[in-house]
């Protein structure tokens, strides 16, 4: 008997966090390795962000340059993802996660070391590729390790660990940049990321393969599983094209939002609530409860419309910001729904992704569609650039954030409702 049907016999605890407490052994250990080892992935991640004015300053960097290292990052995260759903289906969930969080990690360190921008460049490339992968294995393994019935609830819980991981950057970047001067503080940002790398060893300990991948294993089904190229079959076509519709919709309006509605806040409205360190905590927070919450509501309500909410409630975030007068206090505010709305669309994004493919090309399937979503999703901003030059700016976020969750919402109808498969090989 394997663990998930072990945990179904148990008597159920109905509370709301009765379901982390009846985890097995496996499960427990599989749910702290995943979602410390996303918290870690956002933290070196992250690191860019916060030590891009003291580049453009210490450098000489254009904003083209520092969007550039950016757009290389999500960019090569895509491929990386990919190829990390790859590997999974080939060496294992848990071979790859370790692998993942080894390549980040790495060359999260060696960016420290970079004394120009082509090097840093090239090395922030090569950390995406580990930061997409990341992503991919830890989704896939969490949800065929835990039962059914949980599983929106455990990969949304996982993919919360992000805003814990940005928290602690931000954190981290105000220990550095207080006790060193800021041309060191930023190498040291860095040279933090060696962080991952020893969490690595309690995945190796403690983190098994899930049993069904292991069932499918044995059963003889490599060749099978080479074959990556199924996903693209007659049979497997049409959902993973509207896999990527929805992943495009939900990864195209947040980079719509977020890139650009700070830039329209200061430009066209004047607030200066927007750098601050309160306005940031309250996007964090936000953040971490709209993950938690929708990862609830997956369960709750269904893959699909939980989709469909968090979707409409993005838009109507981003029309208030764009259309309505707010001051810096009303600003501050907002920072919460903003961060509650636009981070909860992904919570069940990693159970869905699990649930649509077949465990022998589970990894290619997932990985393909979620970091081809990404892909075609980093584009928006570009485009909302060009089209700004035409249009108000406020029009331009709105109109692309429209489309962008009028697509998830479309793709979302048109697939199949997937809450409480059971995961077969």
């Amino acid at each position: 008997m394997n663990t998930q049907e072990l945990a179904q016999e148990r008597v159920e605890d109905t509370s709301h966090f009765g379901w982390l407490r009846q985890l097995t052994k496996t499960e427990r250990r599989t749910f702290i390795g995943c979602k410390v080892g996303y918290a870690l992935d956002a933290m070196d991640t992250q690191f860019l962000s916060f030590v891009i004015p003291t580049l453009i300053a210490t450098w000489g960097l254009s904003k083209g340059d520092a969007g550039l290292i950016g757009t290389v990052t999500l960019l090569t995260s895509s491929l990386g993802g990919w190829l990390a759903g790859i590997l999974s289906d080939r060496i294992g969930r848990v071979k790859t996660l370790q692998l993942t969080i080894l390549w980040f990690a790495l060359f999260t360190v060696l960016s420290g070391f970079a004394q120009t921008f082509n090097q840093l460049l090239v090395l922030r490339g090569l950390m995406g590729f580990g930061m997409g992968g990341e992503w991919t294995a830890g989704a896939i393994l969490m949800g065929e390790v835990i039962r059914a019935k949980d599983r929106g609830k455990a990969v949304g819980m996982v993919q919360a660990g992000w805003a814990l991981g940005w928290g602690v950057s931000a954190l981290l970047y105000a220990l550095m940049f207080s006790l060193l001067p800021a041309e060191l503080a930023w190498r040291s940002l860095f040279l933090l990321g060696i962080i991952p790398a020893i969490f690595v060893i309690y995945i190796r300990r403690f983190v098994e393969e899930p049993d069904v991948f292991l069932a499918e294993q044995r059963r003889g089904a490599q060749a099978e599983q080479a074959k990556f190229t199924e996903i693209f079959s007659p049979r497997m076509l049409s959902t993973t094209l509207r896999a990527v519709l929805l992943t495009t919709g939900a990864q195209g309006g947040y980079y719509a939002i977020t890139t650009w509605l700070p830039t329209f806040l200061k430009t066209e409205r004047h607030l200066t609530v927007l750098g601050t360190g309160g306005y940031l905590a309250m996007v964090i927070a936000g953040s971490y409860v709209g993950y938690i919450v929708s990862a609830y509501l997956t369960d709750r309500l269904g893959r699909k419309r939980n989709f469909i909410l968090f979707a409409a409630g993005s838009l109507a975030i981003a029309l208030a910001y764009t259309r309505l007068p707010v001051t810096d206090n009303v600003m501050l505010v907002l920072g919460f729904p903003l961060g509650f709305l636009v981070s909860g669309v992904f919570s069940g994004m990693g159970a869905f992704l699990t649930e649509l493919f077949p465990t022998r090309m589970r990894g290619s399937g997932q990985g393909f569609c979620y970091s081809m979503g990404r892909a075609i999703g980093s584009l928006f901003p570009f485009a909302i650039g060009a089209v700004g030059q035409t249009l108000p700016l406020g029009h331009a976020i709105g109109l692309f954030a429209a489309g962008a969750y009028g697509i998830m919402v479309l793709a979302a109808l048109t697939l199949p409702e997937t809450r409480g498969k059971r995961l077969e090989s």
